[in-house]
């Protein structure tokens, strides 16, 4: 008998995109019966212990070519997108908020928008998805915040200000190999009122897309810990998405925490988006950030369906090989644990307000 699957909380994933670039119901049923589509949907969830995690809510900007595409190659430096209008951000955010309680809706019980962590540890229990609204650019927001307060009712708990591309927030970094996170202005003046809101109302604030200046504007507003929910180590992966050593220093500082991102670009030292990717080379980077931010300060943030990742782990069905590639290399259950759930939990008990 095989043993139970580890049960995982997600700092990061984007099928909600998926479900919005699929259109209509049948990419809501396709993920609650099961499709071959994409790397998550319930059938394939309920089969790698995938439980829960923070569900992305990204206005997609128009692009001429795939930049994942482009990012397969040697090197790359992707020009910016344009920024986008707040009718350009808001239609999407608020399509994708509407996929994800169709989708709680129509599952009967076997999803839940979860707005506390009791709620995520109640659903958990039951076997129900546990989802949280994430927004990944935050175009949808306009000047005067009314909209924060709007998604904070509607139950979003977690917001990058901005995404790879600047807005009225602040700078993103481009994707673009090698290259430092040091790639241009950080927050504006209005960044920075979203973020002492995001405080206020107990709002997570993800800084995985954010410029090196905008990372260090946040740590000088923001009472709440530092996360980025979906970034790997600099140091071995030169990309501009990384974080460098003094970044994460700074996580540790702050009782943050880092989740793994399982994109392959980010975690191949030679920077190149595609498949053929081992599961040792995620091993040298979760290595590389327990050392730097403690066993407390490291967890996952898959970014399915939002990026090409390691073949081994194809799809969310797929997620026990990693965790027998950590026991074979000599990590124990409880530290498994705390990477897979345990340390999102806690670092949401810590930042939420009920």
């Amino acid at each position: 008998m095989s043993p139970q699957p580890v049960a995982v909380f997600d700092g990061h994933n984007d099928v909600l995109l998926r479900l919005y670039n699929q259109g209509g119901e049948a990419g809501i049923r396709g993920f609650l019966d099961g499709t071959d589509i994409g790397h998550i949907d319930l059938p394939r969830a309920r089969a790698g212990g995938f439980a829960g995690g923070l569900f992305a809510i990204f206005p997609p900007s128009p692009m001429a070519a795939d930049f994942m595409d482009a990012m397969a190659g040697d090197n790359y430096d992707l020009p910016l997108p344009d920024p986008l209008s707040i009718a350009e951000g808001q239609a999407p955010t608020l399509a994708m908020a509407s996929i994800l309680f169709r989708l709680e809706r129509a599952s009967e019980g076997s999803l839940a928008v979860c707005r506390t962590v009791s709620e995520i540890r109640a659903a958990m229990r039951r076997g129900a998805l546990a989802a949280v609204m994430h927004i990944e650019g935050a175009e949808a927001i306009g000047s005067d915040l009314e909209m924060l307060d709007i998604l904070h009712a509607a139950g979003l708990r977690s917001i990058g200000p901005v995404w790879s591309r600047h807005n009225r927030f602040g700078h993103g970094v481009p994707m673009r190999y090698p290259s430092l996170p040091d790639t241009g202005p950080g927050l504006t003046d209005l960044g920075g009122a979203l973020v002492r809101t995001c405080n206020r109302l107990g709002i997570l604030i993800d800084l995985s897309h954010i410029t090196e200046q905008g990372f260090w504007d946040v740590a000088a507003i923001s009472d709440a810990p530092l996360v980025a929910t979906h970034s790997n180590v600099h140091a071995i992966a030169p990309v501009s998405r990384n974080l460098t050593d003094r970044q994460l220093d700074a996580i540790r500082e702050r009782g943050g925490v880092v989740g793994l991102n399982f994109a392959t670009a980010f975690l191949r030292p030679d920077g190149r988006m595609v498949a053929d990717t081992t599961l040792d080379v995620m091993l040298r980077h979760l290595d590389a950030l327990i050392a730097r931010l403690g066993e407390t300060g490291v967890a996952i943030g898959s970014d399915y369906d939002g990026a090409v990742v390691p073949a081994p782990l194809s799809d969310v069905s797929k997620l026990p090989a990693l965790w027998e590639r950590l026991r074979a290399a000599g990590y124990g259950e409880a530290l498994i644990a705390r990477i897979a759930r345990d340390n999102w939990l806690d670092l949401l008990d810590r930042t939420w307000k009920a």
